[in-house]
């Protein structure tokens, strides 16, 4: 799959395309039907397909700190894509001038002009433009003109539930791995590169992997049961503590995993860490010591839920 960063590396041959637009937050089940109507279309009109995603997302340059925790980074999001078989992935960056620019102008000179577009697959909440004024009639009025399709594919319901990343993020947040796992279509995972740490883990004998999160929230917080892929092809079960590590004073957001069962340097690797089951919040204890315990129950309790699963 080809990654376009920006739309001034938009060159002649990505005209002719069919098209879909937004955050795809996570690529979920909602996102994935959308995905596939894009990918038949292609394949019925012979050209590529192609999604347009913006980073930051839109909510987090007009949000700032307030936006919501992002299910998925760019790297995760072309992982993803991959696998479905998208041709091509276009990140534009959101930045002000960009959501300043009028509907109009987006579909004419972006749209028609620069990608030629032959299909647009949008979802049913879709909205773009200045003050958020272009949405899917626009889009079909345009189409109309110019002589292409738009579509507008209907939410994806579970349980009477509308799929939606906000929902997964609900389910997150609240432990509710297997809810989110049902509307994701996959075990929600976190991957990242194993970075250097305060290697406060090895003091206690419980040496960790440490991923600083590359995101202002993330959507869960506290203690997992966890499986880690990216080790010499195997499969490692852990335990994995996801937040700021209050009882020594952390600030910044991290993953730190520890890997039951395994001896060796990880520095630099590429980590797929999957969430299995949520043990606890993350809390300030009054000591280390106190913290040196609780890991080691932790540590019981997720090889206790491997030998069982």
């Amino acid at each position: 799959m080809e990654l376009v960063r920006g739309i001034h590396n938009l060159k002649t041959r990505h005209q002719g395309c069919v098209l879909s637009i937004g955050n795809f937050d996570g690529i979920h089940l909602g996102h994935q039907i959308v995905l596939s109507r894009l990918l038949q279309e292609a394949k019925r009109l012979r050209v590529p397909s192609m999604l347009m995603t913006f980073e930051p997302q839109p909510a987090e340059l007009f949000l700032g700190a307030k936006a919501p925790a992002r299910l998925s980074r760019l790297r995760d999001k072309f992982v993803q894509l991959q696998k479905l078989k998208l041709d091509r992935l276009l990140c534009i960056s959101f930045t002000r001038e960009f959501a300043n620019m009028e509907a109009h102008t987006f579909i004419n000179e972006l749209l028609i002009k620069k990608l030629n577009v032959k299909f647009l697959v949008v979802g049913d909440d879709f909205h773009f433009g200045y003050q958020r004024k272009g949405n899917f009639e626009l889009l079909k009025e345009a189409g109309k003109k110019q002589g292409f399709v738009v579509l507008d594919t209907q939410s994806l319901m579970h349980q009477d539930l509308r799929i939606s990343s906000t929902a997964i993020r609900q389910f997150l947040a609240s432990g509710e791995l297997q809810q989110a796992q049902k509307m994701l279509g996959r075990k929600y995972n976190i991957a990242g590169r194993v970075s250097h740490g305060k290697k406060l883990g090895r003091t206690i004998g419980v040496p960790t992997a440490n991923i600083f999160l590359k995101r202002r929230v993330a959507p869960v917080s506290g203690v997992f049961v966890v499986s880690v892929q990216g080790i010499a092809g195997r499969i490692y079960r852990g335990v994995a503590n996801i937040g700021t590590r209050p009882t020594v004073n952390g600030t910044e957001q991290q993953l730190e995993v520890h890997i039951l069962n395994f001896e060796g340097d990880l520095y630099g690797s590429q980590l797929q860490v999957i969430l299995e089951k949520k043990l606890r919040d993350e809390v300030k204890f009054c000591s280390f010591d106190a913290l040196k315990e609780q890991i080691k129950k932790d540590i019981t309790q997720a090889q206790q839920w491997h030998q069982n699963n």
